[in-house]
């Protein structure tokens, strides 16, 4: 039997990168600053439970996330399996070599991730540089780069990159006494989790106050982890239902559906000095008695599904990333949020189930279960078929904003925007995803870009092989 990938993003992941200002390069997908990432759509409340943003789980036990250049995925079986770019161990492999980029490296060839003697995985949420994953006991291993802590192992040594890093040799992250994990999301340089008593730990860069813990990285020294590492503050009595990490900023969908954010973001620094979180840290204004569903924390930018099925955007706006037909930045200015901030136009009678946003890119799965994506398309991540932005004027978008050609009969159950490419689980539960490939991260066993020309989607666009054991 085929192992097929499920990927549910509602909100990461999953999933922040300052615009196209030199740090991202457009030209091979890939990334030219080690602080810019795109962390697809890392929050989600699927059916009352939580999991992690790039990621999924609609009743099925697979799931996928996509990173910067690289994407892992759970298969039926459980067992992990990740291709792309691996120069800093991100796929758990044992070395540094691509896979994904030439023939006979995918299907039965892909090797699985080895988590440790009777280790399976529950989510998967794959960054720039790092992945992590909550395995069956609720414990959580990260792999991949590790110079400011993220995979929270109290060094700064890279796990993953050569033999014997791997499986039993990998060391769980330290929650805290008792505590374990329900959720979780990597960013561009940290990682963070929800807990099973609903509360969040975030470990890894601190530097523009990603962790909400004030100055300083955690993670990387002896002692900063377990019982040492503080739970965020998230205001009196409140706790969270899901977590979004972003490159340089986090946001909590906290237990009464507001939303709060910490880090950087255009809308300045938050969480980096003391009393700048708890009661002190205001909500996100979505408007006059809406809440959220969802969330998901992408370049500069964010997008939420509200309590009405629609979708709000703000943040960044250079390439039309929040979809309102215009080219002008929200939320970095007074009277932008609330009310004054348009909802974003799906088409006649469309809302949406889910929600991913990627580096300058959102993709939306809607109530009729097919997608449409909107922001740069300059690799074809929209996957419209050409490589024109969508979003930066008012005619490209509602009913005038195509959906995503996914095959004949074919609609999706998931979507998740990456940092140049983008994926869908199908409703035959196989994967395709299309935009940049210079890593393999497409899953073509080559390096070719798909999705900016024409006859390039659709059943001309082949699902990933994922193997069948």
């Amino acid at each position: 039997m085929r192992s097929y990938a499920l990927i549910v993003t509602i909100c990461v992941s999953l999933v922040i990168a300052c615009g196209r200002s030199g740090l991202l390069s457009d030209d091979d997908g890939g990334i030219a600053d080690a602080k810019v990432s795109a962390v697809d759509a890392r929050i989600a409340d699927v059916g009352g439970s939580v999991v992690d943003a790039s990621i999924a789980d609609a009743g099925s036990r697979v799931a996928i996330a996509a990173g910067g250049a690289h994407a892992c995925a759970i298969l039926d079986t459980n067992h992990v399996k990740c291709w792309g770019t691996n120069s800093r161990g991100e796929l758990g492999a044992g070395d540094t070599s691509d896979r994904g980029d030439a023939a006979n490296e995918l299907g039965d060839n892909l090797p699985k991730v080895s988590l440790g003697t009777g280790r399976s995985a529950r989510t998967i949420s794959a960054s720039v540089g790092h992945t992590c994953a909550i395995l069956d006991d609720n414990s959580v291993k990260c792999w991949g780069v590790n110079y400011r802590g993220q995979l929270g192992l109290g060094d700064k040594d890279g796990r993953g990159v050569m033999a014997g890093q791997m499986g039993d040799n990998l060391p769980r992250v330290s929650l805290g006494t008792g505590r374990t994990a329900k959720a979780l999301s990597a960013g561009d340089e940290h990682t963070c989790a929800l807990l099973d008593d609903d509360s969040v730990k975030c470990w890894g860069a601190n530097s523009l106050g990603q962790l909400g813990q004030g100055g300083g990285h955690r993670g990387g020294q002896p002692n900063e982890m377990g019982d040492n590492l503080p739970k965020v503050d998230l205001g009196t009595n409140r706790t969270a239902k899901a977590i979004s990490s972003g490159a340089h900023q986090t946001c909590a969908l906290l237990d009464d559906d507001s939303v709060k954010c910490w880090g950087s973001s255009i809308f300045g620094l938050r969480g980096g000095a003391p009393n700048e979180m708890g009661d002190k840290l205001p909500n996100v204004d979505l408007g006059t008695g809406r809440s959220t569903k969802a969330i998901s924390v992408g370049g500069y930018h964010a997008c939420a599904v509200l309590d009405d099925d629609s979708v709000k955007c703000w943040g960044y706006n250079f390439d039309g990333q929040l979809g309102l037909g215009s080219r002008g930045n929200r939320g970095d200015g007074p009277n932008e949020m609330g009310d004054n901030l348009p909802k974003v136009n799906l088409g006649a009678g469309r809302t949406a189930k889910a929600i991913s946003v990627g580096t300058y890119h959102t993709c939306a799965l809607l109530d009729d279960d097919t997608v449409k994506c909107w922001g740069h398309n300059g690799k074809g991540q929209l996957g419209l078929g050409d490589g024109h932005d969508r979003g930066l004027e008012p005619d490209p978008m509602g009913d005038k904003l195509p959906t995503l050609d996914l095959g004949t009969s074919r609609t999706a159950k998931a979507v998740s925007a990456g940092h140049f490419f983008t994926c869908a689980l199908l409703d035959d539960d196989r994967v395709k995803c299309w935009g940049a490939n210079s890593s393999g991260q497409l899953g073509q066993g080559d390096t070719n870009s798909r999705g900016g020309y024409p006859n390039e989607m659709g059943d001309k666009l082949p699902a990933v092989d994922l193997g069948t054991k």
